[in-house]
């Protein structure tokens, strides 16, 4: 090399000093282009809450379905209404406050990713598309769905099917979609979605308490391996990723 190209390269910023200087919040994995302001930390906040909650009940699910049914299902999960559904045609007299405990407990969340979806838009989808191509591929036609069928959309959020809902409530945050209006299409689709997945319970009725209680003490050990596999992925995650970066 000669003298001017060593100068030059001397000259020239390495990748390694320009992340250096770079300020924490500017960041390709967060999902804001800016100096956060208080309203982004708080709601970024709100998002890993919401990150955390996913996994912790991931791994209670099981136990749950098998002891406590109800609690389950007032925190929107289809396998505990179903569970009170079928407990209510052997006599449950619970199912009614389950039922309006359900339709809040089902879009507890929704308002967190409309508020992300003012503040941030397009640039958040983008850090979720940055995943995987499937997750890409995933987010566009939920993306292109909402923007097409604006409220209607959240309905479909609703059915068992594999759309990222979140997208969807995004997309109508950034989209200028009033919270009055995002939030009365949100409770009417949970209540009539909730009292479905009730009425399945009851129609299938005492088959499905008796296999709970045949079944149920051994869901305990099933929480417990969802647990360990939860784990191991986080570790072999982040040891991927520590592995990139060297």
């Amino acid at each position: 090399m000669s003298d001017t190209e060593a100068e030059d390269a001397r000259d020239e910023p390495s990748a390694e000093s320009e992340a250096a200087e770079r300020p924490w919040w500017d960041d390709p994995s967060l999902p804001w282009r800016h100096q956060p302001t208080r309203a982004d930390i708080a709601c970024f906040t709100w998002l890993s809450v919401i990150a955390i909650y996913s996994i912790v009940i991931s791994v209670a699910r099981p136990t749950l379905a098998g002891l406590a049914p109800h609690v389950l299902a007032s925190l929107g999960s289809w396998t505990g209404l179903v569970l009170v559904g079928a407990r209510a045609a052997v006599g449950d007299p619970w199912w009614p406050l389950v039922w309006f405990l359900a339709t809040l407990g089902l879009i507890k969340f929704d308002w967190i990713y409309w508020w992300a979806g003012r503040l941030w838009g397009r640039e958040l989808i983008d850090v979720w598309s940055s995943r995987s191509p499937r997750v890409r591929r995933a987010n566009e036609r939920a993306e292109r769905f909402a923007r097409k069928y604006d409220v209607l959309a959240i309905a479909v959020g609703f059915l068992p099917i594999p759309i990222p809902r979140g997208v969807i409530l995004v997309v109508l945050g950034e989209a200028g979609t009033s919270l009055r209006k995002f939030l009365t299409v949100s409770v009417v689709c949970s209540f009539i979605t909730s009292g479905a997945y009730l009425a399945l319970g009851y129609w299938i009725g005492e088959p499905a308490v008796r296999v709970m209680e045949v079944y149920g003490q051994y869901l305990v050990w099933l929480s417990v391996a969802i647990l360990v596999v939860t784990v191991a992925s986080i570790w072999w995650k982040q040891r991927k990723q520590a592995t990139n970066r060297v």
